[in-house]
């Protein structure tokens, strides 16, 4: 009687196109260094969590901290494109401010606990890593900032400043309703959307411009 083939462990031994062995090895690391860190992970564990062996993790990146830029590139852009589309969702002022702090709560609520990558990095002294969040940082605040000169006039290096303010502010608050959640996310929203609002709101709104 011919015997039934061997069982193999989940992505073992299995050829995958090489887009989709990348995205699973991605998602591994991204598990293990949410959980462990980049110190205290090794490629090992990143290898057994993929159901691969290291040399076919090997054959996508060469080492651990390519692995580590990869998840920061992915998702400080991932980041920005959250802020850029809170900003284009609305043209009311005071409804913008809400969907950029809004973003920074969308983003720390996600399953997969990336912001963990972006906003408390264990790796930020490494140049590439530090260079990649100053990015990001600089971005989703040049966007807010961009926004608020054309809704209020308001000086660009004031723009720049409030946008500075605002984007802290809502990091932080994010991150400290992820961590004691002792108010709805909606109501968190409410408290730190009407505290940005008192100062970005006290700038008068610029007038539409009439149409020809």
């Amino acid at each position: 009687m011919p015997t039934s083939a061997p069982v193999r462990e989940p992505g073992r031994g299995q050829r995958l196109p090489r887009l989709q062995r990348r995205a699973q090895l991605l998602r591994a690391a991204q598990e293990v260094f949410v959980e462990k860190g980049y110190h205290a992970s090794g490629m090992e564990d990143i290898a057994e969590r993929a159901g691969v062996s290291k040399p076919v993790l090997y054959q996508h990146f060469p080492g651990k901290l390519e692995l580590y830029l990869a998840l920061v590139d992915q998702h400080t852009a991932t980041l920005v494109d959250l802020v850029r589309a809170a900003l284009d969702s609305t043209e009311d002022h005071r409804e913008r401010t809400f969907a950029s702090i809004t973003a920074y709560f969308d983003f720390v609520d996600r399953d997969d606990a990336a912001y963990r990558l972006v906003f408390e990095s264990d790796l930020s002294e490494v140049a590439a890593v530090r260079e990649r969040l100053q990015w990001c940082q600089a971005e989703c605040a040049n966007a807010i900032a961009q926004r608020i000169v054309i809704d209020t006039g308001m000086p660009l290096p004031v723009a720049r400043m409030a946008a500075q303010g605002l984007t802290g502010l809502s990091q932080i608050s994010a991150r400290a309703w992820l961590s004691d959640p002792a108010l709805s996310r909606a109501d968190a929203i409410r408290v730190i959307g009407q505290l940005a609002w008192k100062g970005v709101g006290g700038y008068p709104a610029r007038p539409a411009t009439p149409p020809e």
